[in-house]
């Protein structure tokens, strides 16, 4: 097994095992991070619907972010999605890292949620 497809396979591991532990309901959903070398992806999910309630990410135009890798991508990305939780009545929600290592731009999108009013 390559380096790569080893990393990815622990991330997928360490996300199943936090998924054993959090779910995202209608009145408090789950806030899921994906990151990627070039970009960062967030989403507001209710488990029990199977639906997405919300999403933002670096690849939309109408963000107009240069370089989706960074730490201040992620923060915008965080406040957008923040602002879209809260005119659709969600202000709570559950955190769910992804498997990966709450540091750098995920800890900066939290962050930023946070400050933009999202509770969890």
């Amino acid at each position: 097994m390559s380096n790569t497809k080893a990393k990815t396979a622990a991330r997928k591991k360490r996300h199943m095992s936090v998924r054993k532990k959090i779910r995202g309901t209608a009145e408090r959903p789950r806030l899921n991070v994906f990151r990627s070398a070039k970009h960062i992806y967030a989403q507001l999910i209710d488990d029990n619907a199977g639906e997405t309630l919300a999403a933002a990410s670096t690849m939309e135009p109408a963000l107009n972010i240069e370089n989706g890798g960074n730490k201040e991508a992620a923060r915008q990305i965080g406040a957008t999605i923040a602002q879209r939780a809260t005119e659709k009545g969600h202000e709570t929600v559950v955190f769910d890292r992804g498997g990966f290592v709450y540091h750098g731009r995920v800890q900066e999108l939290a962050d930023a949620a946070r400050e933009n009013g999202l509770k969890f």
